[in-house]
């Protein structure tokens, strides 16, 4: 997907510099190989970690070019001046808390209780995803980014600023600038931007809401962001 968009319709990054920009990505499976794909087309750095160690991501790298190299977790976290944490839910607490702080994370997770085992607040609805990993990176900015979509999607149904029925997704973060990088990110690979609020409303794009994983433009989005529910209906049972 390099270089998809002619160069005026780019929207450059204004809180770090697009010139220097890192991201770190902790997790390699399929939105973070994916999204590693978007951000080197887009000429960005990349510096992505799994849990088996550097030395197995050798075929992506490969792939990706000279724009990317594989580290640590905590080298990702380090090196990275946007990390983006895609990791199953279950492993959030092991994601480094001290290098982020200061930090914009994007937050891809999602609860699959069958996969993370229950989690009674997310159960009950008395917390969010993102919220508890926020809890666990007190001083980094999290925000919701590509949780609902599916990872071949990122780079196949992007299109320009303007274009009818660009598809949209959504955000949520308690930190307006960590929502204006997710905006603008958004923007260069190809969709539009709908702010679900702050980071307590971000279960409103969560699994088996309205708003998760359909195609959708900004109206439908904000449409469906409206019409989720706190509690799935069978956990209210």
């Amino acid at each position: 997907m390099r270089n998809r968009w002619p160069s005026g319709n780019r929207v450059e990054l204004r809180r770090v510099d697009p010139h220097m920009t890192t991201y770190g990505i902790i997790g390699a499976g399929h939105i973070g190989s994916q999204l590693a794909r978007a951000l080197t087309g887009l000429g960005e750095h990349v510096v992505i970690a799994n849990s088996r160690g550097p030395e197995t991501l050798g075929g992506l790298i490969d792939e990706l070019g000279p724009l990317a190299r594989a580290v640590t977790a905590a080298e990702a976290a380090e090196a990275g001046d946007v990390v983006i944490v895609t990791v199953p839910l279950r492993a959030y607490r092991d994601i480094p808390a001290a290098p982020l702080v200061g930090k914009v994370v994007l937050d891809t997770n999602n609860y699959y209780w069958e996969r993370d085992g229950h989690i009674a607040e997310l159960d009950r609805g008395e917390e969010t995803v993102s919220g508890l990993l926020q809890r666990h990176l007190p001083g980094a900015k999290v925000a919701k980014a590509f949780n609902h979509i599916m990872a071949a999607d990122i780079t196949t149904t992007g299109s320009p600023a303007g274009t009818p029925g660009r598809r949209a997704l959504a955000t949520a973060s308690d930190f307006p600038e960590a929502v204006q990088l997710v905006t603008e990110l958004y923007d260069r690979i190809g969709f539009d931007t709908v702010s679900a609020g702050p980071l307590a409303e971000s279960w409103r794009v969560e699994r088996d809401r309205p708003a998760y994983v359909v195609r959708q433009d900004a109206d439908e989005l904000r449409e469906n962001l409206a019409k989720g529910f706190r509690v799935r209906p069978e956990d209210a049972a």
